[in-house]
């Protein structure tokens, strides 16, 4: 039931209004309206056909004309429950092995009908035609299939894990055309696309929606009510589906791949230039009418967008995104309880850090990512609403290669292990839009190290009018072993984490009430992510929302959350916070405007000094309060821009620095569209922290040895952190399967101290004479250029040019001035690497019949 509301969720619903997701997005429903009931479930029969369909975007055989027709949509937003003015008419057919969708939107003019050209997968300035599926009518889980007018494919699956996955990819096809004042969309759907049971007649949920973007409004068949919670239990139902079987789903992708890779920076004595040559396949078989087997051998995921760096100042690690396609699609299962952390798989060796080189030795290799060897999911739900997902994936031994300098003898380190990686998942729905769910996930390594294993229960249960309901979950977590590289026994790390909820879940104003502890010892880490346990946490969310359109704006947000933290061990105060926020669209430009506003009296941070076990020292950081604006210009319009801007006033305390604490963010984000083809993107994100107080004392970097005059003391550093991170994006798209995206970042942040001072137990702060400069700069730049060709459903081409170089200045030689860092990051030497890689897509279905 929590929601805590940022200016980052605000912007996500910023994409939400401009068209960028369904009404999935309002997990946390919102209208002005007299009941949060679902709308009737209306029905549509499908007619079975016996002749082939011409997929050509015309409909023009004559048995369209013969299907029951759905029409009479309704809008839900920006004004629910209205019937739509321009009509959509909607049939389905089917035969023994598709689905297909003839829909036809009618409009005022052609002019009324917008159709930017974007890739796969992205919305765009253009209309579109969607149906929905719930092939099991569980009214939780369900399929998405979108077509723009430009005839780009969209695919998303809905669940209660992950709600709306835009990550998940199907095989199927769609035409579009235009017809004077209407636009058509035929879709053929291949029953291998889909899970359903071999019943004899299938009932399937069901329903369609359309966006006219030219008035910024989307509709449904079957109402979608944005004051009732959920989104499948909203659709209506397909019937007539008669006899049909569940195809063997049987694909093989093979691909090959070709890299060329220039390091400047490689060892004197190793090449600079290096090339290889990659082969490998994903396979996807359906093991049952209900479960898919997906699996890739010998993956290659060196074209994936690089990793956005930046200079790490807290005690915690940096989460990045999962740019992986094989670790993004159909893992919703995998993600309930969020225990699953992707980017474990793959990792830096966890021995990556220790490798050293002796006396006349030097390190000439040492890889900062384990390679797979494979990884294996199965997924699926039955009929009776089961749901199970089993992950596997092993990774090869890891080593680094040390050399002797005078006699050119080479010795190998091992980095990492083989490893195994697993996780195992139930997922029962039940009524009302509830669930339980177990969940397991398990790090097996060879040799001497430790292994790791965690256990997690989830639940929810919603009344019958899906009003209210309550929430919660139970972890375990265990680890077992010797620390890698040496005999030192971890111990009996066991811990656990449990949290519950009860909340009004429906109607114009919502509430949630939420507890939690985290032990002190739990630690999910190995296959997870963790952000500091050990803590008691209780919280209040309050939520206000209208989506009826009143005086001259269309929607308003209003939400709030009142949260107090606790130590868990030992018992101690941590934080208090409130928040509030609110945002609103307004009716005739669609500027979209905000603002999140927060106090936080006092609070205790004991994971700064990194001391542990916690609890003695810990970092006081004064009362503060937070202020950030933002607003977004209408995105249908050629020229769009979207800026935020914000202040942080700390308190002035007795602080060793006896100086105020400021921060102050600016965010700016213009795009222009050319034409419906060529997009410009642009990003700035910069801030200031003036007078931060953070630790300091332990090395620069992990061969540097701690200051010798005050070992054993905890030294904090009052310091200014200026950080600007750019990002230029151009994209064209030459037809709906075909494109070409370029993406430059650079990203500085400098670090200047002014004085230095030892903590003490109990957080006092006494100042000292530390001499060190510790002043740093720290630069990333990177290129990302990908030409990608779908060439043939499921088949791709893609050529990647890849431009990546970092830079760490230390002391004297750190500067604050932001072109002097542009230049310095532009001229040191770069990694650059070209690929190419081919994927065809292999259907047994389609081989059998052409056959």
């Amino acid at each position: 039931m929590s929601f805590r509301f940022t200016l980052r969720s605000c912007l996500l619903l910023v994409e939400f209004v401009a068209g960028g997701h369904f009404a999935v997005a309002q997990q946390a429903p919102a209208a002005a309206t007299k009941s949060a009931t679902a709308a009737p479930k209306r029905q549509l029969q499908a007619l079975r056909v016996t002749e082939p369909i011409k997929l050509d975007g015309e409909l023009n055989e004559a048995i369209w004309q013969q299907a029951p027709v759905a029409t009479d949509f309704i809008q839900q937003r920006p004004n629910p429950g209205v019937p739509e003015k321009q009509k959509t008419e909607v049939r389905v057919l089917y035969d023994d092995a598709n689905l297909y969708i003839g829909a036809v939107m009618h409009d005022v003019s052609p002019d009324s009908i917008l159709r930017e050209m974007t890739q796969r997968d992205q919305f765009g300035n253009t209309d579109l035609f969607s149906i929905f599926l719930d092939t099991y009518h569980d009214k939780l889980n369900g399929y998405n299939f979108t077509v723009t007018t430009s005839g780009v494919q969209l695919d998303a699956r809905y669940s209660p894990a992950s709600g709306e996955d835009w990550n998940w990819n199907a095989v199927w096809d769609a035409q579009t055309s235009q017809r004077g004042t209407d636009w058509i969309a035929e879709m053929r759907i291949p029953y291998s696309a889909i899970r359903f049971s071999k019943a004899p007649e299938q009932l399937w949920g069901l329903n369609f929606a359309r966006q006219r973007k030219r008035d910024n409004a989307q509709f449904f068949w079957n109402e979608v009510k944005p004051e009732v919670d959920g989104f499948v239990n909203q659709w209506g139902e397909l019937r007539g589906i008669q006899n049909v079987e569940p195809p063997l789903r049987l694909s093989l992708t093979p691909y090959v791949s070709s890299y060329v890779n220039h390091n400047p920076l490689n060892a004197e004595g190793t090449r600079r230039t290096t090339t290889s040559f990659n082969g490998g396949a994903d396979v996807k078989w359906g093991i049952n009418e209900s479960f898919t087997l997906d699996a890739t051998l010998v993956p290659d995921f060196g074209q994936v967008q690089s990793d956005n760096q930046v200079l790490n100042l807290s005690p915690f690690e940096v989460q990045f995104n999962e740019n992986r396609q094989f670790f993004t699609e159909g893992t919703e299962l995998f993600n309930k309880g969020n225990l699953f952390y992707s980017r474990r798989v793959g990792a830096t060796p966890i021995g990556f850090y220790e490798v050293t080189a002796g006396e006349n030795e030097k390190i000439v290799r040492n890889p900062a990512e384990t390679r797979l060897l494979n990884a294996t999911k199965v997924s699926g739900r039955t009929s009776k609403g089961l749901g199970i997902g089993l992950f596997n994936a092993l990774s090869n031994d890891v080593y680094a290669t040390v050399r002797n300098t005078e006699t050119g003898e080479e010795r190998q380190v091992q980095t990492q292990p083989f490893s195994n990686y697993n996780i195992a998942v139930l997922d029962q729905s039940l009524k009302n839009n509830s669930f339980v769910s177990l969940i397991n996930t398990n790090v097996t390594r060879w040799g001497q190290t430790y292994d790791a294993n965690v256990t997690g229960g989830l639940f929810r249960v919603a009344d019958k009018k899906n009003a209210y309901a309550v929430d919660g979950s139970l972890v375990y977590s265990r680890r077992r072993g010797t620390t890698f590289g040496s005999d030192k026994e971890v111990g009996d790390q066991d811990g656990y984490k449990y949290r519950v909820g009860v909340g009004k879940i429906s109607g114009n104003f919502t509430w949630g009430l939420n507890h939690g502890i985290e032990s002190d010892t739990y630690n999910p880490n190995d296959l997870g992510i963790l952000f500091g346990n050990n803590k008691i946490t209780q919280s209040l969310d309050l939520g206000y929302w209208k989506y009826k359109p009143f005086w001259k704006v269309n929607n308003f947000y209003l939400f709030g959350q009142a949260s107090h933290t606790l130590l868990y061990k030992p018992t101690r105060y941590q934080s208090t916070s409130f928040y509030l926020g609110a945002n609103t669209t307004f009716t005739k430009n669609f500027l979209q405007v905000g603002f999140d506003f927060s106090v936080d009296p006092r609070t205790h941070d004991y994971f700064e000094p990194r001391v542990f076990p916690l609890g003695d020292y810990y970092v006081r950081v004064p009362g503060r309060t937070s202020l950030i604006a933002f607003f977004n210009s209408d995105t249908r319009k050629k020229f769009a821009l979207g800026m935020n801007a914000g202040n942080t006033t700390y308190a002035l305390d007795d602080r060793f620095a006896r100086e105020r604490r400021l921060r102050y963010r600016f965010g700016a984000y213009p795009r222009y569209r050319v034409n419906d083809h060529l997009t410009f993107r642009y990003s700035l994100d910069w801030s200031l922290d003036v007078n931060q107080i953070g630790y300091v004392n332990g090395g620069l970097s992990r061969d540097e040895p701690m200051d010798e005059a005050f070992m054993g003391q905890v030294i904090l550093g009052r310091r200014d952190v200026a950080t600007v991170s750019n990002v230029v994006s151009v994209a064209y798209t030459f037809t709906n399967r075909m494109s070409f995206t370029l993406r430059t970042r650079h990203y500085t942040s400098n670090v200047r101290y002014a004085d230095f001072a030892a903590l003490s137990p109990g957080g006092a702060e006494q100042l000292v004479d530390y001499r060190r400069n510790r002043d740093n700069t720290y630069n990333a730049f990177n290129i990302d250029a990908v030409y990608a060709w779908w060439f043939a459903p499921g088949s791709q081409i893609s050529v990647v040019w890849k431009n990546a170089g970092t830079s760490f200045l230390q002391a004297n030689e750190a500067t604050p001035l932001y072109f002097d860092n542009l230049s310095n990051t532009i001229n040191t030497p770069h990694n650059n690497s070209i690929s190419v890689k081919i994927l065809y897509y292999l259907d047994y279905l389609a081989f059998r019949k052409n056959k």
